[in-house]
């Protein structure tokens, strides 16, 4: 892939749907770009990719480096380049759009892609267990997610920014994950404060998206939740 493009494998109203019995192998992830975001089969914990790594960011809290022969029902990925880098301050998580704008006042349809590292003050992040039974709505899991707040903690944040238009096909806004910096934890982050951390920033506008051509796929709604998705996201 060309630098700052995004590869993305399926559709996150597939998630939706409870589709993920299977995908592509973590490989083959890693061949698209040097970080991203996902999830595992049965939708088991969160995925970070980092620098030729992917990690599974489990239930609890814990982390495991995946296989590369695990497979990823959905993901979203790409070879980061930094277009500016510098120096911030988050207050909250909405701070993170404030300084994405910054850097491109015109990016509000196009797809923004991020790395924030250093010692944030307050991480508080999420992770699902993962499907109870085959077919397991995403909306569903999200009630039985496990939330942790990590204090004075150092590590990195991955991030992407997607158009409000592309709710659905991914997250609209904001979709971010954190792992720490000894990597013994980590998460979908829902809130987040640090004074002085370094984020690295890019936009991107051009994305392909590979759809599954499982019989599952083929059988689903892929109908818009735009609630459930809110609701499960955060």
């Amino acid at each position: 892939m060309e630098d700052n493009h995004l590869y993305q494998y399926s559709l996150l109203n597939a998630l939706m749907d409870g589709v993920s019995e299977n995908g592509i192998t973590v490989k083959k992830f890693l061949s698209k770009g040097n970080q991203g975001l996902g999830t595992f089969v049965r939708m088991d914990g969160e995925l970070l990719s980092l620098d030729g790594k992917v990690y599974q960011l489990q239930s609890e809290g814990r982390v495991r480096e995946a296989d590369l022969e695990d497979q990823i029902p959905f993901g979203i990925t790409t070879n980061f380049v930094p277009q500016i880098t510098k120096k911030v301050k988050l207050e909250d998580k909405t701070a993170i759009d404030r300084e994405l704008d910054i850097v491109n006042n015109h990016s509000k349809n196009l797809f923004m892609t991020y790395r924030i590292t250093g010692h944030f003050k307050i991480i508080k992040a999420r992770t699902v267990k993962g499907q109870e039974y085959k077919g397991q709505p995403l909306s569903e899991l999200g009630d039985k997610q496990y939330v942790n707040s990590y204090n004075d903690i150092e590590g990195t944040v991955v991030g992407f920014r997607s158009p409000k238009s592309w709710q659905g096909f991914s997250v609209a806004g904001e979709h971010l994950h954190f792992i720490a910096k000894d990597r013994s934890a980590g998460g979908h982050v829902l809130e987040i404060t640090a004074e002085d951390v370094e984020m690295a920033m890019a936009t991107a506008s051009n994305i392909h998206i590979e759809l599954p051509t499982s019989n599952d796929f083929n059988d689903a709604k892929l109908t818009m939740d735009d609630e459930g998705i809110k609701k499960v996201e955060g």
